[in-house]
């Protein structure tokens, strides 16, 4: 492709990610498969210049707003070309599927912010951090001055961190493996089974991955599913198990051994990690899908887990670095449906677990009514819980300096290089509780 073949690429790319509800990584995945012409080299450069606009938009849409110029994905892009320091010649116009060359309003718009930083002094805090202006309130409450550091980490674009999969490998072996691909690779700094790479690689070509020895998983997930302290012979359950990831983690903990139950309200989700057991060579797990707190299964299962993991459907406001666009589809109502969603799942999911077993709360979400406030309105109807503080868990489960000093595991990209993360470790009571 030309270069103007990808500035045009990129403006449709964008615009179908602007008119569709869903997220861009499917809408960019289903844009290319249907454009089996565009060669790898060429999809890359037209997925930097999107993922670009996309963690620039509000910055660059208060560009075009000052300057009374619409803002569309045309204009996002032709701006982002002039805040990369790329001076729109003609020649960069031309050839087959080219995008049309900036028109006379076009091009004022253009000479006007050449040389100008994608930052300004006017800026309010929301469009500097790149994050919707309902939420300052909530983020200044929760990081107050720390604000703009947090929030221009989350801003960046996330790295590329690898779980080793202990069942076939320690984690010097699968650095040996990625060696020998000539794939740069360090250890994490908090995870003991993580490896974060220095460039992003294509997973599927590389024999470590192909053989189980690597799955991707982030370092802070990592560290959640540590702290379930899942161990072997256990009867543990996964409550939404998704695509797998920290399914592949517990099993890998078990060591194969004990009775790991994997569950999700979505047969397709429950289906999509059947490729990746078998590539890790877990067998320990049995796939299950329920159907909410009337399901039977819960019902006949009650009080029989040593372990209970729920990964919660959250609005996912930790991976902001690595999803920018679903950011702008948040909304406070879609918050507060996720709040109800969650204390339906979490009381739900406790009554698997037995007197003396604990319940992992977890969301990759920063919000303290999705978190903090979400396990104390659980505690207070469910006196039979109590708190495991993280750091007394910490030395024996994860072996590393603990990142935390209060009850929970709150992580975040500016404090601890992960994703963000927040993590409850809760323990049923052997006998009932006195009312």
């Amino acid at each position: 492709m030309t270069p103007a073949a990808r500035l045009a690429a990129a403006m449709e790319l964008l615009d179908e990610i602007q008119a569709s509800p869903k997220p861009a990584d499917q809408i960019s995945s289903l844009y290319f498969k249907s454009r089996r012409y565009i060669g790898s080299k060429d999809r890359r450069a037209v997925a930097e210049t999107v993922w670009r606009v996309l963690r620039t938009k509000a910055r660059i849409d208060w560009w075009l707003e000052a300057l009374d110029f619409p803002a569309d994905a045309r204009a996002r892009v032709l701006v982002d070309m002039v805040f990369q320091g790329v001076k729109p010649e003609p020649e960069l116009f031309q050839g087959a599927h080219s995008a049309s060359p900036p028109n006379q309003e076009e091009r004022r718009l253009l000479d006007t912010l050449r040389g100008k930083s994608p930052f300004h002094h006017a800026m309010p805090a929301w469009v500097k951090g790149e994050f919707p202006q309902w939420l300052e309130p909530r983020l200044t409450a929760l990081w107050g001055e720390r604000l703009a550091q947090e929030v221009g980490a989350m801003r960046d674009e996330a790295p590329l961190d690898l779980r080793v999969n202990t069942l076939k490998a320690t984690r010097d072996d699968a650095l040996i493996a990625l060696k020998k691909e000539r794939i740069t690779a360090t250890p994490t700094e908090i995870s003991p089974l993580g490896l974060r790479l220095a460039n992003r690689v294509a997973l599927v070509q590389v024999q470590a991955w192909r053989d189980g020895l690597i799955e991707v998983q982030d370092e802070g997930s990592q560290l959640v599913a540590l702290l379930a302290d899942a161990q072997p012979g256990m009867a543990v359950v996964d409550y939404c198990a998704g695509a797998g990831g920290k399914t592949l983690a517990l099993a890998a903990a078990m060591q194969n051994k004990g009775r790991l139950v994997a569950c999700d309200v979505a047969e397709w989700r429950v289906d999509k990690a059947q490729a990746r057991l078998r590539r890790a060579g877990v067998h320990n797990v049995t796939r299950r899908v329920i159907e909410g707190e009337s399901d039977k299964w819960i019902k006949r299962s009650a009080a029989s887990f040593d372990r209970v993991l729920v990964d919660a459907p959250c609005t996912g406001t930790g991976t902001w670095r690595r999803n920018p666009d679903g950011k702008w589809q948040l909304t406070e109502q879609t918050v507060l449906e996720l709040v109800g969603r969650q204390q339906v799942i979490l009381a739900s999911a406790a009554r698997l677990t037995k007197p003396g077993g604990r319940l992992i709360y977890a969301t990759c979400s920063i919000l303290p009514e999705e978190n903090e406030e979400q396990i104390e309105r659980f505690l207070s109807t469910h006196p039979e819980f109590t708190v495991v503080p993280v750091p007394g868990l910490w030395g024996e489960l994860v072996g590393t300096p603990c990142p935390v000093s209060g009850p929970y595991l709150r992580l975040s990209p500016y404090g601890h290089g992960t994703d963000g993360f927040f993590a409850a470790v809760l323990e049923r009571a052997l006998a009932a509780v006195p009312e």
